[in-house]
């Protein structure tokens, strides 16, 4: 090796050899070499597990548009000005006060119902059939499914309202723009017509469901407006639906590559809440956090200024070996301190669907790997190609 290239600098490059199919190796050398560095793309990157938890905590914003330099987008997406996701104090406490009471622990005990039947549905078609893709057969249809049934949704393009999902979530990406804008404006658009007609409907409609509840949140005389809570349920799709697709098909491969820990759940039922917490940490469903900050943030010897946009990696500081221990990079359901992850995030920002994702997830896994005790993949992952939102969109099984 020349002396040019021992002396290149390790930072975060998503173009590196064998990112896409396994990007934690990649992700340890960073943490390992530069756990904080300033990236010549514009952005900082911190990667162990207690300075990302410091960030997440910190008072920092979401906003694009308290970056050194940016003006914001030129024509703001309408579902990105107003999402719950996309704004900070007070707007975010606001908000998130009104659409948290739809989201309590009550109002989640009586989702395991539709979770549990939705499963066994997607689990009997997949017997029957021997095997398949269970992107295809449950990753994918179980959340999307669960959100619609949840929220009540009227009568909609469940088909269209995916796909406009896909183009929306690409967005949020890094480097997300580089699709033509005019398609994300219009997908944006779209989005807003359907969901709008759909919450016209239900005014006229009420039921026992979320968006009823979403409708009716008040505090203090304060509701949502009608952008708002378009804006509200869109959130609900992008953010809440291919996250949960991510943690489903993450965490059924990782048991799949580890027989041993697959056959521990499979025989130890009492495991399934702490399993979860387990995949969630060992592969989670979002792999990089932005903030701005908002004052200049120290890490270590380093000072961020104000205004840097600042990159977490929430897939880096979950294999922390400073804080997880020499086996950080396996995996180990019954790991004591599992749920000390940061896959959902932290501080103001903890992601407000967590409890639905974790009872997706305790559901599925756990019945998919006690109903077929044949399981087993059956051909090539294929990913999605995503940084942030890394799933795979193919994962052939036999069962």
């Amino acid at each position: 090796m020349s002396s040019a290239m021992r002396q290149t600098p390790v930072m975060f490059n998503p173009l590196s050899d064998g990112f896409m199919e396994d990007p934690h190796p990649h992700y340890a050398e960073v943490r390992r070499h530069a756990p904080v560095h300033e990236h010549p793309g514009g952005f900082w990157m911190v990667s162990r597990h207690e300075d990302v938890e410091a960030l997440l905590r910190a008072e920092h914003s979401v906003d694009k548009r308290n970056a050194q330099g940016s003006g914001g987008p030129a024509r703001a997406p309408r579902l990105k000005g107003l999402a719950l996701i996309d704004q900070d104090p007070p707007h975010h406490t606001r908000l998130r006060k009104l659409v948290s009471q739809a989201f309590t622990p009550r109002a989640m005990s009586g989702i395991e119902l539709v979770v549990h039947d939705l499963v066994d549905k997607a689990l009997d078609d997949l017997g029957l059939a021997g095997g398949g893709d269970l992107v295809e057969t449950l990753a994918f249809p179980l959340p999307f499914a669960v959100i619609t049934r949840i929220l009540g949704m009227p009568e909609i393009d469940t088909a269209r309202l995916r796909e406009l999902t896909g183009l929306l979530i690409r967005l949020g990406e890094p480097g997300g723009g580089s699709r033509a804008k005019e398609d994300i404006e219009a997908a944006d658009a779209e989005m807003v017509e359907l969901v709008s007609d759909a919450i016209s409907r239900k005014h006229r409609d009420r039921g026992d469901d979320l968006l009823t509840a979403l409708i009716d949140a008040e505090d203090d005389g304060d509701r949502l407006s009608h952008d708002e809570l378009v804006a509200q349920v869109a959130m609900l799709y992008v953010a809440g639906y291919e996250t949960t697709v991510n943690l489903l098909s993450g965490g059924i491969l990782a048991l799949l590559r580890n027989p041993d820990q697959l056959e521990l759940l499979r025989a130890t039922p009492d495991l399934d809440r702490n399993a979860i917490e387990e995949l969630l940490r060992y592969e989670p469903p979002v792999h990089l956090a932005r903030r701005i900050t908002l004052h200049p943030h120290r890490v270590g010897e380093h000072e961020i200024p104000a205004g840097s946009v600042v990159l977490a990696s929430l897939a880096g500081a979950n294999r922390d070996e400073e804080f997880w221990g020499p086996d950080a990079g396996q995996l180990r359901l019954d790991r004591e301190n599992a749920r000390r992850h940061v896959s959902f995030g932290g501080g103001a920002h903890y992601c407000i669907g967590g409890m639905l994702a974790r009872i997706q997830g305790r559901i599925a896994v756990g019945g998919l790997v006690r109903r077929f005790p044949g399981l087993e993949q059956a051909g090539e992952v294929r990913w999605n190609g995503l940084l942030s939102l890394r799933g795979a969109t193919h994962l052939p099984v036999h069962v």
